[in-house]
């Protein structure tokens, strides 16, 4: 059967329609309601509109937030009209048959861990690195999201062995201090950058500026993969990954898997380090071929 994969975005949402071989035949982008039911709406007609013209397939989606295995309502999203709400029975009712979620840096690292950068492992750790900080764990082809439905949100965890001037760390939208998303994500490392020597540059600008020899900019890329090197080592520590897929805009910066990879053996409790560090294959459609890819128990795709 045809799958539908979804990612639902906070400005966008986008589908895509893949055979059972895992081949694309279609795609459709819309503007994201700012709206419960209009988000329910737009959902139920970009299924519509695929499958009158192609039959009828499964779907998928990729959310923010994550949905409660005792209430199930949707938390922690920020596209915060889905919080509280019980998007995924409602979906499925408006729909009229059983539908596949998860959040969308599960689905970011199940799309590369099935057919992207992480093709090779069998444990493999997508890491989200944008606007916030998030991961997702996929063992042989199969995602992992654990009994409370949080497996892989090593975000919400602290900066491990902190140096002397990240003891007093930042607070972080979760009501907690030092989570590891004040340090990795794109504001965070501005933040960090800033806090350190001054301005307001984005991530972005930072990464131009260490480009073009800003020794400042270089210095704060090192400190950032230094950061990044243990929280993945704390990770690492516990999974003991193949493969770790970097992902989100922050993942871009020239040189991040090569830095994080030197200073990764450093903080690993092991006499050795097998684990590669790589850069995301499918960039932003991860989310959505993820998010089909939530149907991998069906005959498996030539893909």
């Amino acid at each position: 059967m045809n799958r539908i994969g979804i990612d639902l975005g906070g400005t966008k949402i986008e589908a895509r329609l893949f055979d059972r071989e895992g081949r694309e035949l279609a795609r459709e982008r819309v503007a994201t309601p700012r709206a419960y039911d209009s988000t329910l709406e737009t959902l139920h007609a970009l299924v519509a509109g695929l499958e009158t013209a192609h039959g009828e397939a499964c779907v998928g989606i990729a959310h923010p937030g994550s949905t409660s295995p005792a209430s199930g309502l949707m938390r922690n999203a920020n596209s915060v009209w889905l919080n509280d709400r019980p998007f995924g029975a409602d979906l499925s009712a408006s729909l009229d048959r059983e539908i596949r979620l998860a959040n969308d840096a599960n689905c970011f690292a199940l799309s590369e861990a099935v057919d992207g950068a992480g093709r090779e492992g069998e444990v493999v750790f997508g890491v989200i690195l944008g606007t916030g900080v998030g991961g997702g764990v996929v063992i042989n082809g199969h995602l992992l999201e654990g009994c409370q439905g949080i497996a892989g949100e090593w975000g919400h965890n602290p900066l491990p062995w902190p140096q002397d001037d990240e003891l007093d760390p930042p607070t972080c939208w979760c009501g907690k201090t030092g989570c590891l998303e004040t340090w990795l994500s794109g504001p965070g490392f501005a933040t960090a950058h800033a806090r350190q020597h001054g301005g307001e540059l984005s991530a972005r600008e930072i990464f131009a500026a260490a480009e073009h020899g800003d020794s400042a900019a270089a210095e704060s890329m090192a400190r950032h993969a230094d950061r990044l090197a243990r929280g993945l080592a704390s990770v690492a520590n516990i999974l003991d990954p193949d493969i770790i897929v970097l992902g989100g805009g922050v993942s871009n910066a020239p040189g991040l898997p090569e830095r994080v990879a030197d200073r990764l053996p450093n903080w690993l409790f092991s006499d050795i380090c097998r684990t590669r560090i790589v850069r995301h294959q499918h960039g932003d459609a991860s989310g959505v071929r993820g998010a089909a890819w939530l149907w991998n128990d069906l005959p498996e795709p030539a893909l």
